[in-house]
């Protein structure tokens, strides 16, 4: 219940945020209006879902993005690399045991496309390499993952942007032994991203 509440308040905040940028767009703004690459840098938050919301709270980190245009104002090749911890519970479940953090340093590339001017739809697939495995007892250092993403890009002045997305990030298991060593989370990104050209 605690994390279908947390989930429904991103979605809500998202959906303010994608209300906000139609209300303040003209007609005539394109907000893909580069002919350059666009680099970003954000903010990344989220809250574990499956059996991990078990043992984490949240997550929160950082990336870095530049999107490669392949199609004028409509679609970009996208290549991302940041950092993210869990953050683990107290006492859980009240046995006592704390769970130790979960460092990640997730790379991904793939695809963002604008249906429509300011809206895009994004997908991304790479690896994530766990920062501290021996603490974790994983025996894998690294994982496939796999994020599809829904944002708006509010234009500022100049060729700046926000760029704020929400996605589902998943990754297959750290530990080959343990169906539950899978790291997945409904996470915010929200970034400031300015035109190279």
């Amino acid at each position: 219940m605690k994390s279908t509440f947390k989930i429904t308040a991103l979605v809500v905040a998202f959906a303010g945020f994608a209300l906000g940028a139609k209300a303040q767009t003209s007609s005539t703004t394109k907000s893909t209006s580069s002919n350059g690459v666009i680099l970003s840098v954000g903010v990344d938050a989220g809250i574990p879902t499956g059996k991990l919301n078990d043992s984490y709270d949240w997550n929160l980190g950082g990336s870095v993005q530049a999107d490669i245009p392949v199609v004028q104002h409509q679609l970009f090749v996208t290549v991302n690399a940041g950092y993210n911890n869990f953050f683990g519970k107290s006492n859980i479940a009240g046995s006592g045991l704390d769970a130790t953090n979960i460092q990640l340093l997730p790379v991904k590339a793939g695809l963002k496309f604008f249906p429509v001017s300011n809206f895009y739809i994004q997908g991304e697939a790479g690896a994530a390499f766990a920062l501290n495995k021996s603490d974790l007892g994983f025996n894998n250092s690294a994982a496939f993952l796999y994020a599809p993403q829904i944002g708006v890009q509010f234009p500022l002045t100049g060729k700046s942007y926000i760029d704020a997305g929400v996605r589902y990030e998943a990754t297959t298991k750290f530990n080959s032994n343990i169906d539950d060593s899978k790291v997945n989370f409904i996470g915010l990104r929200v970034a400031y991203a300015f035109d190279t050209k």
